[in-house]
């Protein structure tokens, strides 16, 4: 097989799998902390860190080894500005979801002990979520700023 089509092939499934699970990990996670229910919080929680240890950090490491592989096999500089651009947003997307992890882990925890009847840490949960929220919005425009490069590779500068 090409191994043209091979890396692009690896490329856009990671690409794939990493956007869709960020969403949906998003949306489990926002309607869950909307019911308030610490049993469901714990819960939707939990399988989201799963995921993210799944799915997204496989996907995450993936993309960019693919990507170098694709800028290889085609002749495109290391430097174009298109692919600059994208080294920086996925730069920022890596800064968002790094520390969101670690709160859906804390997020997770805080839902276990209130379970096992410590105190609710309700108030820790909910300002959590706020920086989890907050830092989901420059990591999800940033994932589509790079979908738009990829396939327009503008001329930039």
């Amino acid at each position: 097989m090409d191994p043209y089509l091979i890396a692009k092939w690896l490329h856009v499934l990671s690409s794939t799998v990493l956007f869709g699970t960020g969403m949906g990990t998003a949306f489990q996670m926002v309607w869950a902390m909307r019911t308030g229910r610490v049993e469901t919080i714990h819960s939707v929680s939990s399988g989201v860190v799963v995921a993210d240890w799944l799915f997204t950090t496989p996907a995450g490491v993936i993309q960019p080894l693919t990507g170098l592989w694709l800028v290889y096999l085609t002749g495109y500089s290391l430097w174009e500005p298109w692919l600059i651009a994208t080294y920086a947003l996925y730069g920022l997307a890596f800064i968002c979801w790094a520390p969101v992890v670690h709160m859906q882990i804390r997020i997770r925890n805080l839902a276990r002990a209130a379970l096992s009847g410590g105190e609710s840490g309700a108030e820790a949960m909910a300002r959590l979520y706020r920086w989890w929220f907050r830092l989901g919005w420059p990591a999800f425009g940033s994932m589509i700023l790079i979908f738009w490069l990829m396939i327009a590779k503008p001329e930039l500068w």
